[in-house]
């Protein structure tokens, strides 16, 4: 338990300010305290926490590997703390500045071309977006709000749904003349495919086989780390690949990319998320922002495929 005489954000705001000061003199001048008071501070700090935090020569203070990471995470909550008495006084106006993490074709095709508006009608929130398919750990990166495409696993977090879109099975054109449409599941043993290098929930793709789901796979040729680069390696004609149609809907319109076993889908969706590490207190006025901000403007519905009397495919927009 803490101790209840330890004035603990107390302490994290003058180590910080020795920090970022540069030393204990500029510091206690800062505090209007002496520099053996401060000193003496951080040295109980360390006493308290059982580890050094700073290394003390007479030239200059520099951080241990544990003082850097206390100091990183203590301007995150004195950020925190300044944060709730401002919007306590303010009405909870959105301000601040906020981390935001997304995977890289949704971030690119659907939360990029928003955020020039919500800076403009947030002026006062700075932001950091982060486009990466690595699943992180909001609190180790400290991130503010993550967009996740693909089952949630079981956790605090806090969920909003920001929409769907299924998977399709797609190849080049250049492709499938060179080595053939596939037919039947089976066929894909003949095929190169296009995978991960992080491991996924879904170990084959899955096709309805009349009343059962039937799994297969091509052989990976290449695989890679994101979706994007999938797309990119799918284009060029390497092999066949199992992307969002959010993500694809556009090149296959076009017919840069063309379905496979389209008859054969079962329909799977992957549900679109925006989740922030839920607590017990109000949300930040800056993250509900956000959230209420993309939640009214991405509108993706659940996009399905239709041909056409052409022989085109289309898609076809969800609510």
């Amino acid at each position: 338990m803490a101790r209840s005489d330890s004035n603990r954000s107390g302490e994290m705001d003058v180590f910080v300010r020795v920090v970022d000061l540069g030393g204990f003199t500029a510091a206690a001048k800062s505090l209007r305290r002496t520099p053996s008071g401060v000193s003496k501070l951080v040295s109980r700090l360390e006493a308290r926490l059982g580890t050094r935090l700073v290394n003390r020569t007479t030239r200059k203070l520099q951080l241990t590997e544990e003082g850097q990471a206390f100091y990183q995470r203590a301007q995150r909550i004195l950020a925190d703390i300044e944060e709730a008495e401002r919007e306590a006084g303010s009405g909870a106006a959105p301000r601040g500045h906020l981390t935001v993490n997304s995977n890289i074709p949704f971030g690119m095709l659907h939360v990029m071309p928003l955020l020039p508006r919500f800076l403009s009608e947030h002026p006062d929130i700075t932001l950091d977006i982060i486009l990466t398919d690595t699943l992180i750990d909001l609190m180790q990166e400290r991130a503010d709000v993550a967009i996740r495409v693909g089952p949630l696993g079981a956790s605090r977090l806090i969920a909003r749904k920001l929409g769907t879109s299924r998977m399709v099975v797609v190849g080049a054109p250049a492709y499938l003349a060179r080595v053939g449409t596939p037919k039947t599941p089976a066929d894909l043993a003949a095929h190169h495919g296009i995978g991960w290098t992080f491991p996924r929930s879904i170990r084959g793709w899955p096709f309805r086989r009349v009343e059962r789901i039937e799994e297969a796979l091509p052989p990976p040729v290449a695989r890679a780390s994101n979706g994007e680069a999938a797309r990119q390696l799918a284009l060029g004609g390497v092999g066949l690949a199992r992307l969002a149609l959010f993500h694809i809907g556009p090149d296959i319109e076009a017919g840069r990319l063309v379905p496979v076993l389209q008859s054969l889908n079962p329909g799977d969706r992957e549900d679109i998320h925006a989740v922030y590490v839920g607590h017990a207190g109000p949300l930040p006025a800056r993250v509900r922002a956000l959230i209420d901000f993309l939640a009214k403007h991405i509108r993706i519905g659940d996009p399905a495929l239709r041909r056409g009397a052409d022989g085109k495919w289309k898609v076809v927009r969800g609510r």
